[in-house]
């Protein structure tokens, strides 16, 4: 399954009502690091059943990427029961992406 696309519509229900662990990237077109970034996230939302795999185009979503002070992308963090349990700012290789789902 490819990465679901968050928007400040469906952020909540997508994210903060889950059930299960939630992966947000927090990316841009012109970001370079997201470019490398991006097919890992498609690769592990294809890979991974217990979790949802999401993105946030941080200037389509603004107000969201401000709610979650994202000051450097890629951003990503994990969501359990509505909270941010991890955050990491970066480039990481899918092994360290992998791990913050655990």
């Amino acid at each position: 399954m490819a990465a679901l696309h968050l928007t400040k519509e469906n952020f909540k229900e997508e994210v903060l009502d889950s059930k299960v662990p939630v992966l947000v990237d927090f990316w841009a077109t012109w970001c370079g690091p997201c470019q490398m970034v991006g097919p890992v996230i498609e690769e592990i939302a294809g890979e991974v059943t217990d979790a949802k795999i999401c993105k946030v185009d941080v200037d389509e979503n603004q107000e969201l990427a401000k709610e979650y002070k994202v000051m450097s992308i890629p951003t990503l963090m994990v969501f359990k029961n509505g909270e941010v349990v991890k955050r990491d700012v970066g480039a990481k290789p899918k092994e360290e992406i992998l791990e913050m789902l655990k």
